[in-house]
């Protein structure tokens, strides 16, 4: 029988219940030992290959191998197991509720939804009785949402003749590129100075507001000029500090933020946009000063060599949702870049989902349901 919504709910609230936040984004983060061991746990009596490959400190990759009778092409499903943080809704983020279609929790959609996919899949391609020739893999990786080291340690260590990378935006799309990114610090130096000295300080704070101003004016244009496939190029702030006290002019201001690259650009476009502000400021602002340094910076995604494994997922989508998936792009970044810079034919799919990074995160089960076919029956196809 095939998988149904009440399956997809009951391992997808286990899931959600393990807090497993990326210590890259909060220090004390929970990281992802207890939900790997969790799927390893699951995982194993379906007769796959089960390994737990540490990647960082008690933060380990789930690799599980349904292996083929040989001569077969071999793919990798690829999800995340990390979320990112929930202090603004603690109360209930670890706690799934089921409303209608939909269940709410932290990462139940990002990504937690794609692992249930995967596991699930894998589960009806083992049980199905029929070998296939080539391997199929699900990688539960770590780190999504930080660096990124635990698909940079998977492709590192495996490869693979194709790869889908599981992650959530619409069921009835297939995704082949999507932006770049890159978190940076922009620090804006200037001169302490007793709040009664005006003229022997110079405001830090006040000179990064201009910055701002002119992050906001370029973020303007990239919204007057969107990508036609990836849609509008990402630029945003994310965190801001500085100066030490009330009654002292501030010698330093730090931004952090969040800038997008579209498939053709590198991040040296970027960086000469955020100079010219720079210059800008310089010519109106007596000694400003300011520097920028990013933290991440990843490359755009753009599909290659991936013909086949999309034909075989447009066939199953045919069968599964009665038409095949519109192919698109999209503004945000995963690790199919990563997958594909390793030389592995990507593309990207996922469940139904919403309001990722923010409270009351959502995915709809039904179209869970429909992600688990179209995952089976497009790895049937491709292993052959």
């Amino acid at each position: 029988m095939p998988v149904n919504e009440y399956e997809v709910e009951d391992l997808l609230s286990d899931l959600v219940r393990i807090d497993s936040v990326t210590p890259f984004l909060i220090p004390d983060g929970a990281g992802e030992g207890a939900i790997a061991r969790f799927m390893a746990d699951w995982l194993t009596p379906l007769g796959v290959e089960v390994e737990l490959e540490e990647v960082a400190s008690g933060r380990p990759n789930v690799v599980a191998r349904l292996p083929g009778s040989g001569g077969g092409r071999s793919l990798c499903l690829n999800a995340h197991s990390d979320t990112v943080g929930f202090a603004n809704w603690a109360d209930r983020a670890l706690l799934p509720e089921r409303r209608g279609d939909l269940l709410i929790g932290v990462g139940v959609a990002d990504d937690k939804a794609s692992c249930a996919v995967g596991m699930l899949a894998l589960r009806e391609l083992a049980r199905s009785g029929t070998r296939l020739r080539g391997d199929v893999v699900l990688a539960c990786t770590i780190d999504e949402e930080g660096d990124s080291i635990g698909t940079a340690d998977l492709v590192r260590r495996h490869s693979y003749d194709a790869a889908m990378v599981l992650e959530p935006h619409d069921v009835d799309l297939i995704l082949t590129e999507h932006q770049g990114f890159g978190w940076a610090d922009i620090t804006v130096h200037g001169k302490p100075a007793h709040g009664s000295a005006p003229d022997a300080g110079i405001d830090a704070i006040v000179h990064m507001a201009q910055v701002v101003d002119g992050l906001a004016a370029l973020d303007a244009g990239f919204k007057a000029h969107p990508d036609p496939r990836n849609g509008r190029t990402v630029l945003h702030t994310g965190t801001i500090s500085g100066g030490t006290d009330y009654a002292t002019y501030p010698s330093r201001a730090i931004l952090g933020i969040e800038i997008g690259t579209q498939p053709g650009e590198t991040m040296a476009a970027r960086v000469g946009d955020i100079e010219a502000i720079f210059a800008d400021c310089a010519t109106r602002l007596p000694g400003f000063s300011a520097e920028l340094r990013f933290q991440v910076e990843r490359e755009p995604f753009v599909a290659s060599g991936h013909e086949a494994l999309l034909a075989a997922a447009q066939t199953a989508a045919q069968a599964t949702l009665g038409h095949p998936m519109k192919e698109d792009g999209l503004n945000a970044w995963t690790d199919a870049a990563l997958m594909q810079a390793a030389g592995i034919p990507t593309i990207l799919f996922g469940p139904t989902g919403g309001n990722y990074h923010a409270p009351d995160e959502w995915v709809s089960l039904s179209s869970c349901v429909k992600a688990v076919e179209i995952v089976r029956a497009t790895a049937a196809d491709f292993c052959g």
